[in-house]
């Protein structure tokens, strides 16, 4: 499902997550910028988890992390992986326009464009506001997705790769004014054929912005990656961090 990059890449994205939610993980001096040292290990959900590559590294790092995902066998490998490893790690099946567990959390992030696949958007605000009343006072929620003015920019109709010792085609339509990116996916992998198409609803800067404000978020930071870049002409990704 992921290439070997988007493995490599998880311990920077952890750490990124440890920064921009400004954990204080050894007891130094408070700034402006890091909170009161923590009194024990952070509380972090990863919301819409999947195989759980970046649980996996928050709980190498001592964090206490729970997971959540609505698919099941995402889940049976997220759990293999966090036995093999002995981490600890609380993995839930849930949908995440229903699962909510009160001021718990310090962090809750919902990463790798996981956002906008519900066929209403009332529901992408539901997972919103779940996630604002999970966290904890003074919290961070970390969104990560695809920007609408990036798809723009980089739009292809179509191309073909390779993948995990197969092929895939993917073919892509812009649709009602680019408020929704069709995908259609087709795989061919040991004789085998096998075809997804799903639509996601995409968010520009502002959009975004504008739904985690009626979450109930008020600071809310736009960057254009990981190492807080400016979310531009330039940008890689479209990263909102949020304070409840």
């Amino acid at each position: 499902m992921f290439d070997d990059a988007h493995w490599i890449e998880v311990p920077a994205v952890a750490d990124a997550v440890t920064s921009l939610s400004q954990f204080n993980l050894y007891g130094e001096t408070p700034s402006e910028e890091w909170q009161e040292p923590l009194a024990s290990a952070p509380k972090v959900l990863d919301l819409c988890c999947g195989l759980g590559r970046v649980s996996s590294e928050f709980a190498r790092m001592g964090f206490e992390v729970t997971g959540v995902d609505i698919t099941e066998s995402f889940l049976k490998v997220a759990k293999e992986d966090a036995e093999y490893e002995n981490l600890n790690i609380e993995y839930i099946k849930a949908d995440a326009r229903e699962f909510v567990r009160p001021d718990y959390f310090d962090t809750v992030v919902n990463l790798y464009i996981s956002f906008g696949y519900f066929a209403d958007q009332k529901d992408d605000l539901k997972l919103l506001r779940n996630a604002y009343d999970s966290l904890k006072k003074g919290g961070t929620f970390i969104i990560e997705t695809l920007g609408k003015e990036i798809t723009v920019r980089d739009f292809v109709e179509a191309e073909w790769f390779e993948k995990a010792g197969g092929f895939m085609l993917t073919e892509y339509e812009p649709l009602d004014a680019w408020t929704f990116l069709k995908n259609r996916w087709i795989i061919i992998k040991d004789g085998i054929t096998t075809e997804k198409t799903f639509v996601q609803r995409l968010y520009s800067a502002s959009e975004l912005r504008a739904i985690l404000n009626s979450a109930g978020f008020e600071k809310i930071e736009i960057y254009g990656d990981w190492d807080k870049s400016a979310y531009n002409q330039h940008a890689a990704k479209l990263i909102a961090v949020c304070k409840k």
